[in-house]
């Protein structure tokens, strides 16, 4: 009887054992959802894509890009940042919905600081200024005589986005009567620039070079003080007197507020793994983004740094939201 008992209280400790170990089992267990504040084709969608099956391949589970396009990217981080804090659903963080949002969409429904978990930078990369190459200014010094014309427009990839917040800087910059037009991501405002809807555009150089090599759009300048080594012939905003301009769209994975913290340190390991890759090293050098450096400040820190300093240049370009 006593060996009966014993045999029934072992059996009863496996269960809860099993059951425990059930119930605590090791995330991700199914698909992971990287969300994108931009319509597919964009410089946040291209990082996300370029991301999403190293990422894939280290937590053995598939990362499936949705684009939330919208709103200055307040729809998709307006979704990350209600999701449950399970690992599930992350973002593709960017300048726009994180740091510019606070200063330049009204009423943005979320903190960026305090309603998410900010995981890891990936990297940082300029704005470039594009031309048609039919109807645009010739050079980013051309501008105020072109500007000068009625009804002279501008494109971005959205309202709020870097893009718009730079190009009413350099409209307070110049002194320029400029028109913003906003588009759902630098995807489709691109269409419009190469069909010479609009003559000028302003957006994170990702997605761009390849069409500056093919003569389907101009590029004026980049925000950076020194040349981009990509575009070895384009202008830096320093170079051409305009200092102010300099200007940084960052990349990097966020969560809700709250993560666990096992899966913020799988998520951090295997981002900086990627981020340290040579493949990914190469990928991000082709597309004008350089990689966040190991052991840098840590990413919460760095995105609200960034919402501070965001601040004086939106209010300084009078933008009103």
């Amino acid at each position: 009887m006593l060996k009966m008992r014993r045999r029934a209280v072992l059996a009863c400790t496996l269960l809860l054992g099993l059951q425990a170990g059930a119930a605590q089992a090791a995330w991700p267990e199914k698909p992971v959802r990287l969300v994108v504040t931009f319509a597919a084709g964009g410089a946040s969608d291209i990082v996300a894509r370029a991301i999403a099956d190293p990422l894939a391949h280290a937590l053995g589970q598939p990362v499936v890009v949705d684009n939330k396009p919208g709103a200055g990217g307040t729809i998709g981080g307006s979704e990350v940042a209600r999701a449950p804090a399970d690992g599930y659903t992350l973002l593709l963080s960017n300048s726009t919905p994180l740091s510019i949002g606070p200063w330049a969409v009204p009423r943005q429904p979320y903190d960026p600081v305090k309603q998410f978990t900010h995981v890891a930078l990936l990297g940082v990369a300029p704005v470039l200024f594009m031309a048609n190459p039919k109807s645009g200014p010739a050079s980013l010094k051309d501008l105020p005589k072109a500007a000068a014309a009625p009804g002279y427009t501008f494109g971005s990839g959205g309202p709020g986005s870097i893009g718009h917040i730079v190009g009413e800087m350099t409209k307070a910059a110049m002194k320029l009567q400029m028109t913003h037009v906003p588009y759902r991501g630098g995807a489709p405002m691109t269409t419009d620039l190469i069909a010479g809807t609009i003559p000028l555009g302003i957006d994170v150089i990702t997605a761009f070079v390849p069409m500056v090599k093919a003569g389907q759009i101009k590029a004026l300048a980049v925000s950076t003080r020194e040349r981009s080594p990509l575009l070895p012939d384009v202008p830096s905003v320093t170079e051409l007197g305009l200092p102010q301009l300099v200007a940084e769209n960052y990349f990097g994975v966020s969560g809700p507020a709250g993560l666990p913290k096992d899966v913020v340190d799988k998520l951090s390991k295997a981002l900086a793994d990627i981020v340290a890759d040579p493949a990914t090293v190469k990928r991000f050098a082709e597309l004008g983004i350089t990689p966040a450096k190991p052991g840098g400040e840590p990413f919460a820190a760095f995105v609200a740094h960034q919402v501070s300093d965001w601040a004086p240049a939106i209010k300084a370009a009078d933008l009103k939201p």
